[in-house]
């Protein structure tokens, strides 16, 4: 299968993405509004499901200059993939590059190319 390529919305930072529920943690109701959005998108785009191992090339563009942590979102994205139908379990990425790049207000983006992983090739050949 030849790389993907697309565009998603800035994800919710791992604070926001769960919440405590008594005892129980759940992910919050803006982690599964934004699931549900990266789903929709990945239909429109038409990105198929890949089936075996996958590199993924990540780029942050954040919404404003404040720090963050580049593993801060990666939870929420990856959740979002899986939920989406991007593959059917986190387990097939075998390779993860991601980079925070300059922002882009005022809401952010992330662009993603999703590839089949082949030992020391680069996710965007």
């Amino acid at each position: 299968m030849n790389p993907v390529t697309f565009e998603i919305p800035w994800p919710p930072s791992v604070n926001h993405y769960y919440r405590h529920v008594g005892h129980g943690v759940m992910i919050s109701r803006e982690g599964r509004l934004y699931r549900e959005r990266v789903s929709a998108l990945l239909v429109s785009y038409c990105v198929p499901t890949f089936k075996g191992a996958v590199s993924l090339d990540i780029q942050l563009y954040p919404p404003d200059a404040r720090r963050r942590d580049v593993d801060n979102c990666l939870k929420s994205l990856m959740d979002a993939f899986t939920f989406g139908g991007l593959y059917n379990d986190d387990y097939q990425v075998k390779k993860l590059m991601i980079e925070r790049l300059e922002p882009m207000p005022p809401d952010g983006m992330v662009v993603v190319t999703v590839s089949n992983y082949s030992r020391g090739s680069n996710a965007k050949n």
